[in-house]
């Protein structure tokens, strides 16, 4: 797991939106949705429409990204706490 992986999942213990990531890391749009494009490849996060409204398939994070909330799945968390 790289550091920003490890970074992002620390504030994914909540369904969080797009825009609460952005502001709280602060970090460049293009960084911030390679980074959930690479999680969600490693089934560590899910991503949702609205805070209950999971989606399923294949999600192109960085085309939808902005729109979307994300959640830590049980495998994302037990990655992030193993470290």
């Amino acid at each position: 797991m790289t550091e920003d992986e490890f970074d992002l999942l620390d504030e994914l213990y909540f369904v969080q939106p797009y825009t609460y990531l952005k502001e709280t890391l602060g970090w460049p749009d293009d960084r911030l949705l390679v980074t959930l494009q690479g999680l969600h490849q490693k089934s560590f996060i899910k991503c949702l429409t609205a805070p209950d409204d999971e989606l399923f398939g294949v999600i192109n994070i960085l085309e939808e990204g902005k729109n979307l909330f994300f959640l830590a799945t049980k495998k994302g968390l037990m990655a992030h706490n193993a470290i």
